[in-house]
């Protein structure tokens, strides 16, 4: 990164791979939409598209990376080219055959100068980690996009294995839908042994209908500098998207 002081724009979401959610009982009646291809989810992919374009990076969670019920459309490239983000990068995960292929997805205007892709622990295999590397030297500011277990034991090992890639960074950035609150053991734990801050107040992302639970986070290392977050107030998803605004004063 250059030096002097950088203000980001940030959007972490889960866009439910471009399903509309509007009560729980439509993940019983509209639960073929998660198989099949459909009109709305186009749509969808449109707003979200309009949606991200003032942001500066953006990491999607359940994107789909081209499978049926996408119509074999990578999403996070469709997103991408539709809101004008010159760089993007897709991380496959959970794939059920031909009908299904979740990941996680970044859009940035700022070019990375490294991606790993890590596959979690868990018992049930398709959870997954992208790191992305800004800038070469020891000011690189390292972004990790997330979609954690269900589980608690299963996120606390998850966690755990994210904290040990992490740990020797200065500057760091989490964005995700990590399934749990931040007051969790889990999450204090990893806030801890990765030496980042969670915002003080909980902002509940889920269900984007009435949202109740704060389970969409953005970490950040101690000496960023939050200037506001809030969770968007759209129904484009089961979850509302998670906006910040950071400042990066080290360099």
């Amino acid at each position: 990164m250059s030096a002097g002081p950088q203000r980001l724009r940030l959007l972490s979401y889960n866009i439910q791979a471009g399903t509309t959610t509007g009560k729980y009982r439509e993940y019983v009646t509209n639960s073929w939409r998660q198989v099949l291809p459909n009109n709305q989810r186009i749509a969808n992919l449109d707003a979200i598209a309009s949606l991200v374009t003032d942001y500066d990076i953006v990491a999607l969670q359940e994107v789909d990376v081209g499978s049926l019920r996408s119509g074999f459309l990578n999403q996070a490239k469709y997103l991408a080219t539709h809101a004008a983000f010159p760089h993007w990068h897709h991380q496959g995960n959970r794939k059920v055959g031909v009908l299904a292929h979740a990941g996680n997805g970044l859009l940035s205007r700022i070019p990375p100068s490294e991606i790993e892709e890590h596959k979690l622990p868990g018992a049930i295999p398709g959870r997954g980690a992208m790191v992305a590397r800004f800038g070469a030297d020891e000011n690189a500011l390292w972004l990790v996009i997330l979609h954690l277990a269900l589980g608690r034991r299963a996120r606390s090992q998850q966690l755990d294995y994210v904290a040990g890639l992490i740990t020797d960074y200065p500057n760091v950035v989490v964005m995700g839908d990590l399934n749990t609150g931040p007051r969790s053991r889990e999450m204090m734990d990893f806030c801890g042994r990765a030496g980042l801050i969670a915002p003080s107040s909980a902002i509940p992302t889920f269900p984007s209908w009435e949202p109740r639970r704060a389970i969409d986070h953005i970490l950040v290392s101690p000496h960023m500098d939050i200037t506001d977050m809030e969770a968007l107030a759209v129904d484009f998803s089961d979850h509302r998207p998670l906006s910040m605004t950071l400042t990066l004063n080290s360099g």
